[in-house]
């Protein structure tokens, strides 16, 4: 049985026009400091990603930002961390927070998190990897890309076989349970699959 120890936590590096977007990266830092479980994320002090940051630390978590180079002169860093990793680029900072993730959370954000978020959906349908991937889709904010993902698979783009494999939360509070229940259910990762992984990340990068 798998455990999760760290999620990878995409997110914007603004906070949003509504306040429960900020409840809810606040209670999800909270309930990830006492469940033990360390925050991946960007390395920024700003927007969501600063929130759910602060709120791992003041709660007694632990937290891991991957920041490339380029950005560290127009973001502010969070210096609380007790790890911060400076990557030369956007390919390496991905690399790094995806290996050393157990699960990945898609909180609301911008273009950016739709990306980061794209990507590992894209390699679990390759079969890269089997860690469980979770959108928190607050107030619907991620229905239109569900629907979008529903219109692709409707019109033969997303064949059988070939599903996406996700998880919605609609409140923070189910997060953790959920990504937990979707980690207890998965295999234990055999080496032929990690080795696969492995060549694969090298390769793309």
């Amino acid at each position: 049985m798998r455990r999760i120890r760290s999620i990878c936590v995409y997110c914007g590096s603004a906070e949003g026009r509504d306040p429960a977007h900020r409840a809810a990266a606040e209670e999800l830092g909270r309930a990830m400091a006492a469940a033990g479980v360390r925050l991946v994320y960007g390395g920024g002090a700003l927007g969501l990603m600063g929130v759910v940051a602060h709120a791992t630390l003041e709660a007694g978590g632990e937290v891991t930002g991957i920041i490339p180079d380029f950005l560290t002169r127009k973001e502010k860093l969070l210096d609380d961390v007790q790890e911060t990793i400076v990557v030369p680029d956007m390919h390496t900072r991905k690399r790094l927070m995806f290996e050393r993730a157990d699960a990945f959370v898609a909180l609301p954000g911008g273009i950016g998190t739709l990306e980061e978020l794209v990507e590992q959906l894209t390699w679990a349908q390759l079969g890269r990897h089997r860690k469980p991937i979770l959108l928190l889709s607050l107030k619907d904010f991620w229905k239109p890309l569900l629907v979008l993902i529903a219109h692709m698979r409707e019109q033969g783009f997303i064949r059988p076989g070939l599903e996406l494999s996700h998880l919605v939360a609609e409140r923070a509070s189910e997060i953790l349970p959920m990504l937990e229940a979707a980690a207890g259910r998965a295999p234990l990762e055999e080496d032929g699959e990690r080795a696969a992984t492995e060549r694969f990340v090298e390769r793309k990068f």
